[in-house]
């Protein structure tokens, strides 16, 4: 039987997995590279966070991609950018900011491969969608850190060409990456253009990344005060946030997202809660702050990926674009009442 026009849009969507996987499994091997290379204390942890979410995101691109239930090669011209950045990156002459320059240059081209899938799948049909739902999360998580990577840019060139750190220094830099990163990161979706009525899923998503950022900058600053005024940010955004959903999202989804998965949400969230308040009891100094925020990262992570593939698929599935952003204007509403209690 020949092939339908839909069957090879549903071949060329399994092509284009196959070069997002190859060009990820690259990204981590660079970034391992950077590790080995780098010895500055402060953009070291920076990179071991990126790799963590990275290692996490190709096994997410791999799920994706057997749920969609097409198997496929790289394109050639894919082969070639792989076998080519690895010979690029072999050769010691090359400074950490020229590969990490290069670098940079793959994340964006993984953010907008993300965002191609997620509108061909769109246009092909509502199981190809609801198959690569996970990959938001990876698309979402690519943007944030190629922000991160224009800071550490910034540093390493102004270092490398002065031998003095940058007068703005690192850690403005990746604040300014924070505001950039959870400012956009609805674009990825509906591009809505009033604040007004924006659609629910892209204020939870710009609520995680700022969550996940927040704990990476946690994590990176050895500044007891820093440390202690971002665990206080992020104390507050999670409380808000999760009090928000349960009171607005979760008892909208029940009925189609089920009462199990629902309650395991409600869950997660009750133990996050209790976490965050052991933290909050707890000197900001120390190795024991450190991992239990480490265990709230994992934590966050879990709950958010659950949230962003099978929660919003079955959102996207079930509501119309409007209930979305109806939605999303109650979730506003609640999360600013939140704040103003707290």
């Amino acid at each position: 039987m020949p092939a339908t026009l839909n069957d090879q849009k549903r071949a060329a969507i399994a092509e284009k997995l196959a070069d997002i996987k190859a060009i990820q499994s690259v990204i981590i091997d660079n970034e391992e590279q950077f590790l080995n290379q780098c010895d500055n204390d402060h953009l070291r942890k920076r990179l071991e966070d990126m790799l963590e979410d990275d290692q996490k995101n190709l096994d997410i691109v791999e799920t994706a991609i057997t749920q969609y239930g097409v198997q496929a090669e790289p394109k050639s011209t894919v082969q070639e950018l792989v076998s080519q950045t690895k010979n690029t990156f072999s050769r010691s002459e090359l400074s950490l900011y020229e590969k990490m320059a290069q670098h940079e240059l793959l994340k964006h081209g993984q953010v907008v491969s993300g965002l191609v899938v997620h509108k061909a799948a769109q246009v092909v049909g509502k199981d190809v969608e609801a198959a690569l739902a996970p990959l938001n999360t990876v698309n979402f998580e690519n943007r944030a850190h190629q922000e991160q990577l224009k800071g550490m840019l910034e540093y390493l060139g102004t270092l490398e060409l002065t031998g003095e750190e940058p007068q703005q220094g690192l850690w403005a830099r990746v604040q300014d990456a924070i505001a950039a990163a959870t400012g956009v990161v609805g674009s990825a979706t509906t591009q809505a253009s009033d604040s007004d009525s924006a659609d629910v899923l892209d204020l939870i998503f710009m609520d995680h990344q700022k969550a996940k950022t927040l704990i990476s900058e946690i994590r990176n600053t050895d500044n007891a005060e820093q440390r202690k005024a971002l665990f206080g940010q992020l104390y507050k955004d999670l409380l808000v946030h999760s009090k928000a959903e349960e009171a607005v999202v979760y008892p909208a989804v029940q009925p189609f997202y089920g009462s199990d998965d629902t309650q395991e949400l409600y869950s997660e969230q009750a133990e996050m809660e209790n976490l965050l308040n052991e933290i909050k009891s707890m000197p900001s100094t120390g190795d024991s702050f450190i991992a239990k925020i480490k265990q709230l990262k994992a934590m966050v992570g879990d709950h958010t990926r659950q949230e962003e593939s099978t929660m919003f698929a079955s959102m996207r599935k079930n509501l119309s674009q409007d209930d979305r952003e109806r939605m999303g204007a109650r979730f506003k509403e609640s999360k600013q009442t939140l704040q103003s209690q707290m």
